[in-house]
């Protein structure tokens, strides 16, 4: 019987081979299902601070939120559980962009690697971090942010430079701007 803390395998085509518990899968370094969620108030950007006591990249400023889809839920089911869980956000219109593969050896001997779901919304009401996941939540001006990230890189996770990129030529590509942000190009 599964638990509610296995994670989804897959192979480099995405399709599962099974599941197996988090911990485990982070200590052996299998690819598993992931998803990066990215909200977006016309051209900012909501970002954490991951909180000081996760088991990677703690302190670092990520994308709005991520984790991994359980069982038999799709990412964007798993995406939306996991912003009220994080962030305090509902009902948040939310779709995918694309995925990549990363792969990541951290300095406590665990491995992230995961073909990770980009997710992108666009979301301007109120949120509220959950202090066992990010120890702050903010927005952030797009070109700010790129900059930042260009200057100080380790402040942020690493999968946020992949990722961010494909949130960001998914809003260009497929004119994912609310439509006031649309009629002040």
């Amino acid at each position: 019987m599964r638990d509610n803390n296995d994670l989804i395998l897959v192979d480099m085509d995405d399709k599962e081979k099974g599941f197996a518990e988090k911990l485990d899968v982070h200590k052996r370094g299998l690819l598993h299902r992931a998803f990066s969620v990215f909200l977006y108030d016309g051209d900012r950007l909501l970002i954490q601070r991951r909180a000081e006591d996760k088991y990677h990249s703690a302190g670092l400023w990520a994308n709005t939120c991520c984790s991994h889809p359980r069982g038999e839920e799709t990412v964007l089911e798993a995406a939306a559980k996991r912003l009220l869980l994080e962030c305090g956000i509902e009902n948040a219109d939310l779709h995918e962009a694309g995925k990549f593969v990363y792969h990541a050896v951290f300095s406590n001997g665990l491995t992230e690697y995961e073909m990770d779901h980009v997710i992108v919304g666009e979301y301007s009401g109120s949120f509220k971090a959950n202090p066992e996941e990010a120890s702050e939540l903010r927005y952030v001006r797009v070109d700010e942010l790129k900059h930042d990230m260009e200057n100080e890189p380790d402040r942020y996770a690493v999968w946020l430079f992949t990722a961010l990129g494909i949130a960001e030529s998914y809003r260009k590509g497929n004119s994912f701007l609310s439509k006031q942000n649309r009629s002040q190009e």
